[in-house]
């Protein structure tokens, strides 16, 4: 007897085009802001090109430049140093500290900018006291240096984004393990020695990421450079479409933003490609885990070294807005906040639904189809982290204005009725930027959770006679719900801090907890703004703490 043989049905892959094109659609999502900022620089230039060109962007790339490479170099040092120090050697507070240190990462660039205003300032903490020691009666009877400047916009800007080498670094230092360390030492190498000619080209990979992160983070800060003076191309872009109403212009600024970007992507990548280390321990021995003891002076220069970016960081921040608002306590009841604080949470809330959503779509297409498209729509979906979000903001307003317009016509020549901006004109457009921006983040921490899955889940499912979306309801969305929550989370919390696009794309009857800051700040009203302040902290600890919870936990 002849026996067919029917073939068995795929178990693992859905059907790749649906996948595939799903994929293409969210990678759209992302990819049609960026297309719009580039068509509207090249087709809609207008008289002032020949003046932004030849004035605005030369000044502006130039400082832009010189913040990226000083505030890359402190940050570097600092978050080098710091990861090293609580990773190799063990000193007093060495526990506390290692878990404080990531604590800045909670404070928004521009409250740090605002709080250092406060401190710094002649009425300020520190000023009074220099007054008080040595007895100088006005400011002309000394010299202190302008926070309003390059060097306090790398201050300020390097106190709040150190922890992203801090965390690559120390994560990469605790996989290395002692080993290549201690061969150093028996041949004679010193720890310093060892930690330049071992340690750090180990880590190198590492740094580059961290690096990258706080130089795209630079790229897309405007309240804190223009409070204090520094006119980057951020904030070029900002007052080219605002003060002189120039679109075109702000676009063209923009297109070069996408080259410095572009530049930073390419370079973290190739540092990347080019050193490749084992992140694996390099031995399980007992004596891998133990760190060198450091006692009298050096450990007190240790715990200086380690406590003073918290203080710079976290604590002056913290110390001023909290001083603020503890005197403002009614404020805590006030309409103008309530509303404020309403529309960060609904805005917040869409755009984390939003961005797990299309970053579920992009991972779980990437699980069950390697095909090209999808892998190239995952490449093009990750690009929205790189761009400031003053660039996403006049990228959104003009595909949205133009469907508005489109649509509006339309209608008043079919019906008689007038839509208005319907989607340029609420807080969608605020929503659509602050989803592209940071999908990246929900892709990638859903991707992550979709690795731990291992696919004969998939397998095992169909087996049994599910078929593939009855597997995806039943076995994949309640495994994956943890690292959905994440994914909203850290979004939800980001766009409670953004500022740059919700600054450009708000209407005017609304305001959220960020613009609201920027708003009292921009008055010289920085004791008003103390609250919001204190609500934008306090909500950005919460990933804040869960981070560090977890490094302790694996290390």
């Amino acid at each position: 007897m002849q026996v067919l043989q029917q073939p068995l049905p795929s178990v693992t892959r859905p059907p790749a085009r649906s996948l595939s094109w799903a994929a293409m659609l969210a990678a759209a999502v992302v990819a049609m802001p960026i297309l719009a900022v580039v068509w509207i620089a090249l087709v809609d230039g207008d008289d002032s090109w020949r003046h932004v060109l030849t004035t605005v962007v030369p000044r502006a790339t130039g400082r832009t430049l010189q913040l990226l490479f000083l505030t890359g170099l402190v940050t570097g040092v600092v978050g080098i140093m710091t990861a090293w120090l609580v990773s190799a050697f063990d000193f007093p507070f060495r526990r506390t500290l290692s878990a404080v240190l990531v604590l800045p990462l909670a404070i928004p660039s521009y409250l740090a900018a605002y709080a250092f205003g406060e401190f710094f300032d002649f009425t300020g903490p520190l000023q009074s006291a220099y007054r008080a020691l040595f007895g100088f009666q006005t400011s002309r009877d000394y010299w202190f240096p302008d926070i309003r400047s390059m060097g306090g916009a790398v201050l300020v800007l390097s106190s709040v984004l150190y922890p992203y080498v801090y965390l690559a670094c120390r994560s990469m230092f605790l996989m290395q393990g002692r080993t290549a360390a201690d061969v150093a030492r028996t041949l004679g190498a010193n720890p310093v020695r060892v930690f330049w000619r071992i340690q750090v080209p180990m880590a190198r990979p590492a740094i580059m990421i961290g690096l990258t992160l706080v130089m795209m983070e630079t790229m897309n800060d405007i309240g804190a450079v223009e409070f204090l003076g520094v006119n980057t191309l951020t904030f070029s872009v900002y007052s080219t479409w605002l003060n002189r109403g120039s679109l075109a212009g702000a676009a063209q600024i923009a297109s070069v933003m996408f080259i410095v970007v572009a530049l930073l992507i390419l370079l973290e990548r190739k540092a990347r490609r080019s050193q490749r280390f084992s992140t694996n321990k390099t031995t399980t021995v007992v004596h891998d885990g133990v760190r060198a003891r450091l006692t009298g002076g050096t450990a007190a220069a240790a715990i200086f070294v380690c406590a003073a970016p918290v203080a710079s960081g976290f604590l002056i921040p913290a110390l001023v807005m909290g001083g603020f608002a503890v005197r403002r306590l009614d404020d805590y009841a006030d309409p103008r906040l309530l509303d404020a604080l309403f529309n960060s949470v609904m805005v917040s809330s869409a755009a984390a639904l939003a961005a797990v959503t299309l970053g579920f779509v992009l991972s779980y297409a990437a699980r069950c189809d390697r095909s090209y498209g999808t892998t190239f729509a995952g490449r093009i979906a990750s690009l929205g982290y790189g761009v400031p979000g003053t660039v996403l903001a006049i990228g959104v307003l003009i595909p949205l204005a133009g469907f508005d317009n489109v649509l509006d016509g339309f209608l008043r020549s079919h019906l008689g009725v007038s839509t208005g901006l319907l989607l340029s004109g609420s807080g969608f457009a605020i929503v659509y930027a602050c989803t592209v921006r940071f999908m990246t983040m929900a892709e990638g921490t859903l991707d992550a959770g979709f690795q731990k899955l291992s696919p004969h889940l998939d397998m095992a499912a169909r087996t049994l006679g599910r078929n593939q979306s009855q597997t995806l309801r039943t076995i994949l969305l309640p495994n994956m719900q943890p690292a959905m929550m994440t994914a909203a989370l850290l979004v939800f919390i980001e766009t409670m801090k953004e500022l740059s696009a919700t600054i450009l794309l708000r209407p005017f009857n609304l305001n959220t907890l960020a613009t609201l800051v920027y708003e009292d700040a921009s008055r010289a009203k920085i004791e008003d703004s103390s609250v919001a302040a204190m609500i934008i902290i306090a909500v950005g600890l919460i990933p804040v703490l869960l981070v560090s919870r977890g490094m302790d936990r694996r290390s």
